[in-house]
């Protein structure tokens, strides 16, 4: 896992400390489905992972640390799992490469503890970036990983901000729809995850062709 935007109080060296800070934030994620974030506590996360009290703040100041964490390492999975799954699509197949990106959002969504309320950023603006820089962040993610197959991103630094301005009007427009789906459905009313779709592929066509 990267550490870069967490607020870890220390980074695991050793491979006995990267599994405790790896069950640490697996009994997070669990604790989130279960109670939700206002009633996590770090006390209930280091019993539920099997560790002291002390080893969880030995990596984290408090909850809102943890959970940013989570977060961190969930975006870390989602690139990995979207670009295996570009990296098999021939760049002139952009709507399958966006089905993909979608696709594997609504897996995670519906499989990966703790993702229903945390996904890439923490659920109280109070923890982490506000919710515009949190999907900032995803978009420059997934635009590095899109660029061929939306042809943008070849041209210099014009290109590369609109390519990134494409992809973040995705994920914001994406981001609303998805809440607003999962918000109705706890599995995602299908009825809004196919519009989702729609609205994603009638946009990029204009701008893609």
């Amino acid at each position: 896992m990267s550490h870069a935007r967490t607020n870890l109080r220390r980074v695991p060296v050793q491979q006995r400390s990267a599994e405790r800070l790896v069950r640490i934030l697996d009994a997070g994620a669990a604790l989130l489905d279960e109670t939700g974030y206002e009633q996590l506590s770090t006390r209930a996360v280091a019993d539920r992972a099997g560790v002291p009290i002390g080893s969880v703040y030995r990596f984290f100041p408090n909850k809102r640390a943890l959970v940013d964490a989570l977060a961190e390492r969930n975006l870390e999975l989602y690139t990995g799992r979207v670009a295996a799954r570009v990296e098999a699509i021939p760049e002139r197949e952009w709507r399958a490469a966006i089905d993909a990106v979608l696709d594997e959002y609504l897996a995670m969504k519906r499989s990966v503890p703790g993702f229903g309320l945390v996904d890439f950023g923490p659920p109280v603006p109070a923890a982490g970036p506000p919710d515009e820089e949190v999907n900032r962040l995803v978009a420059g993610r997934l635009a590095d990983l899109l660029s061929g197959h939306l042809g943008r991103g070849r041209g210099g630094a014009a290109s590369d901000a609109a390519l990134l301005r494409t992809v973040l009007v995705c994920v914001q427009a994406a981001d609303a729809l998805l809440q607003l789906a999962f918000r109705t459905d706890p599995a995602g009313d299908p009825g809004l995850i196919a519009e989702t779709r729609v609205l994603l592929r009638a946009y990029l066509a204009e701008i893609v062709g």
